[in-house]
């Protein structure tokens, strides 16, 4: 996809979370994350590097990815993942009250290594989400 494309894709998103990582800057909590809003994609000056969003009703995980002069799209549906394969890491935003939900794509496929049997293989990792960060009101 060419630049023109790739940002009237993202605009056009709707009912997605996630965020944008732009070329030039790091990612700004009010500008270039979305929880369930329209994203809107705000250049100043540089390009999408990458941005990950995802839609908890199609549980549809949309990568993409800057690759020298062109964007790759990603879409992976990961409705019939075991819920034990979807992570949640602390997000490194400061002052920012969300985890990052991750979910592993694992397949079955046949190991000569192991007789031939079929075994899981990881086949990639995408996308899952923000969950809002529960606070221990302990410490």
């Amino acid at each position: 996809m060419s630049e023109t494309e790739i940002i009237k894709y993202i605009n056009n998103l709707q009912g997605y979370q996630g965020y944008i990582q732009y070329s030039n800057r790091p990612i700004d909590k009010k500008e270039d994350i979305f929880l369930q809003d329209t994203a809107k994609v705000n250049l100043k000056g540089g390009f999408i590097y990458e941005a990950h969003f995802y839609n908890d009703t199609d549980n549809k995980s949309i990568s993409v990815k800057q690759i020298n002069s062109s964007w790759l799209v990603s879409e992976t549906v990961i409705s019939n993942i075991d819920k034990n394969d979807i992570q949640t890491y602390k997000s490194d935003i400061q002052d920012w009250n969300y985890n990052i939900k991750m979910a592993q794509i694992w397949e079955e496929v046949e190991d000569k290594e192991c007789e031939n049997m079929k075994v899981k293989k990881l086949k990639k990792v995408v996308f899952a989400g923000f969950k809002k960060e529960i606070q221990n009101e302990y410490k």
